[in-house]
């Protein structure tokens, strides 16, 4: 009964999402109202805190302030450094140097659908790689729902990485979990998963069926991203896994598809300064993250608090990657001579980020009165009773909370706690359950609505959104049983 009562705000925010349409931010706060309620009559908030019920109820709000403010910290320079490279030409410039190395329809594929579908994932996410990859596929001959549905499969991998990490620092600020391990463990599921969104994106790229050559591409495609994604994430954390397991992946293909293909190369060289926001982003990351003295020294100037008993936070500026991404940024900016985009960009990425903060705000707020009140354990016990077979159903939950939202970060702010509660009720592994929720969520972002929605709109495509997901629901479906069996082996090998 107290399982059912707390899931309720959830499946609020799910039905306001879903069948009303409502807004993130609206659906949030009618969840957070909700669960208000329900942790006044049915569970003990006043006991998360002696102070009592206010002095619970400011720390939980409290909390949710400190998580919204340094999510948005990094989400704003992320935008900043999209609208800087759209205004710039930038994006144009390379997305067009791609399209100019090869004819093979499925080779055009992987460099445009993968690597700058992950590429753009990595610097921008939230629906950008659909928006800019689905246009150009279709302006390369391919029919709108295959165009779509070849963007949504193109840049899943990256989505637990995508907008420099945003969805999996999300996980890192709500469970404490040690970035580069959580993160490692997300890149070693997506890799595992990956080939089944490959080979259904290059098998829906042509019209026959796939060649030996065809299965070596891909082949080299995955190895190429997830070998650098899977560096990138085990010994800095999760913000180059996307974006320098693309730059670096790309690099290497090309070269390679070169040698195969011999002919006049794009001008490479004059994309350097379009490159230069992302290379120095990548050095500046791996500088503080892998030079124990300097990362100890950044470490140390935090701003912390702390509220009686179970309220607390900590920011540390110099290390945070919202930091790095504006310091990378306006190096960029000054090495290359490029002010005026600079400055033209913040405006518009400030105006992005609010409705995106109204909604992280709610959202967190939910989180955080449902950890308090009780309600998230009363969820997990409710889950116990699947016993050792969750982990497999485990993926699903960030597959659910992606398909209403419409968001792998928004998921997994909903349901990381919910399975961090669910592991320690089953004597299960935290880390393995907090990676498949992460996993989980990314996988979801090729049958979200949202995004069919949003990448259908831009190849003019209406009224067809079903044909999309009937493309990419089986992949994600299959992924999504990979990723609960590495889960349920992972969880009792490290219980």
């Amino acid at each position: 009964m107290m399982a059912l009562l707390a899931a309720v705000p959830l499946a609020a925010v799910l039905v306001a999402m879903g069948a009303l349409h409502l807004s993130a931010a609206l659906a949030g706060a009618l969840g957070l109202g909700i669960a208000a309620l329900i942790a006044l009559a049915a569970f003990d908030l006043a006991a998360a805190a002696p102070g009592g019920l206010s002095a619970a109820a400011f720390g939980t709000a409290a909390e949710a302030l400190h998580s919204t403010g340094a999510i948005l910290w990094i989400i704003l320079p992320a935008l900043a450094l999209f609208e800087y490279q759209e205004r710039s030409g930038a994006i144009g410039r390379i997305r067009t140097a791609l399209t100019g190395l090869t004819e093979n329809r499925r080779l055009q594929a992987i460099l445009i659908a993968w690597f700058f579908g992950l590429f753009i994932e990595g610097a921008a996410g939230f629906g950008a790689p659909v928006a800019l990859a689905a246009p150009l596929l279709a302006g390369l001959g391919y029919a709108p729902v295959r165009a779509v549905a070849l963007a949504l499969l193109g840049h899943a991998a990256g989505v637990s990485f995508g907008a420099v990490g945003t969805p999996t620092l999300a996980q890192i600020e709500l469970s404490g979990l040690s970035p580069t391990t959580l993160a490692g463990t997300v890149a070693a599921m997506q890799a595992a998963a990956g080939g089944v969104l490959m080979l259904a994106m290059v098998r829906m790229a042509g019209d026959g069926p796939l060649t030996r050559a065809d299965l070596g591409w891909a082949g080299l495609a995955m190895l190429c991203f997830f070998l650098p994604a899977l560096g990138f994430a085990w010994f800095a954390g999760p913000e180059l896994a996307s974006l320098g397991g693309a730059l670096v992946g790309a690099v290497a293909f090309i070269a390679l598809l070169r040698r195969a293909e011999p002919g006049p190369l794009p001008p490479l060289r004059r994309l350097l300064p379009d490159l230069a926001p992302y290379l120095a982003i990548l050095a500046l990351v791996l500088i503080t993250r892998l030079v124990g003295p300097l990362t100890e020294a950044l470490r140390g100037i935090a701003m912390a608090w702390a509220l009686p008993d179970a309220f607390s936070g900590r920011f540390e500026p110099l290390y945070h990657p919202g930091t790095l991404l504006f310091a990378g940024l306006a190096i960029a900016a000054l090495i290359t001579g490029r002010l005026a985009p600079l400055a033209a960009s913040i405006g518009p990425a400030l105006a992005r980020l609010l409705p995106v903060a109204a909604a992280l705000l709610m959202m967190l707020s939910l989180s955080r009165l449902m950890v308090h009140s009780g309600m998230i354990d009363a969820l997990a016990s409710g889950a116990a009773g699947a016993g050792a077979a969750w982990p497999m159903l485990a993926p699903w939950v960030g597959i659910l909370g992606t398909f209403i939202t419409g968001s792998a970060t928004t998921s997994n702010i909903l349901f990381t706690e919910f399975q961090i509660a669910t592991a320690t009720t089953l004597s299960l592994s935290p880390l393995a359950l907090v990676a498949v929720q992460g996993f989980g969520s990314a996988v979801g972002n090729v049958v979200a609505p949202h995004n069919i929605i949003a990448g259908s709109a831009t190849v003019g495509l209406v009224g067809k959104e079903g044909a999309v997901l009937r493309k990419t629901l089986l992949p994600a479906a299959i992924a999504a049983l990979i990723g609960g069996a590495i889960a349920l082996w992972l969880g009792a090998a490290l219980a």
